[in-house]
């Protein structure tokens, strides 16, 4: 973790010396605030990954000496068959789609990408039948 939170706080330093510099170059008012708020992104994403390295301790990405079996692992649960995308992906587009066409489809396309998060997140929660 000590590079990746080196990379964002080295890349933070620069977006803010290039907004420094566009500024001084006759840059527009758009272009230092983008400028500015990509380093501001890049510093906050920094400071997480160095917070959580700290608490974590040495990992094995950080050990010159660690073997590629010191990462193995389980490193989450992920399912392989899961359809909960595909409506969280179609309602986001129709509320994107829909700030075009009018507020009724927003309104509509809001209220299924809702439905839509919530039973992808909640898809492994159901209780079973064994527990009652």
């Amino acid at each position: 973790m000590k590079a990746s939170y080196r990379l964002f706080v080295g890349l933070s330093v620069f977006y803010a010396i290039m907004a420094v510099i566009y500024y001084y170059v006759g840059g527009e008012a758009v272009g230092i605030t983008c400028i500015s708020l990509s380093s501001g992104l890049a510093g906050i994403v920094g400071f997480y990954v160095w917070f959580n390295s700290n608490r974590m301790g040495l990992l094995p990405q950080d050990n010159l000496r660690a073997e590629i079996a010191d990462g193995a692992g389980e490193l989450g649960f992920y399912s392989p068959h899961s359809w909960w995308p595909l409506p969280v992906a179609l309602s986001a587009c129709a509320a994107g789609l829909g700030l075009l066409m009018g507020w009724w489809l927003t309104l509509i396309a809001v209220g299924a990408l809702f439905v839509s998060i919530f039973g992808f997140v909640l898809e492994y929660e159901k209780p079973s039948a064994s527990t009652h």
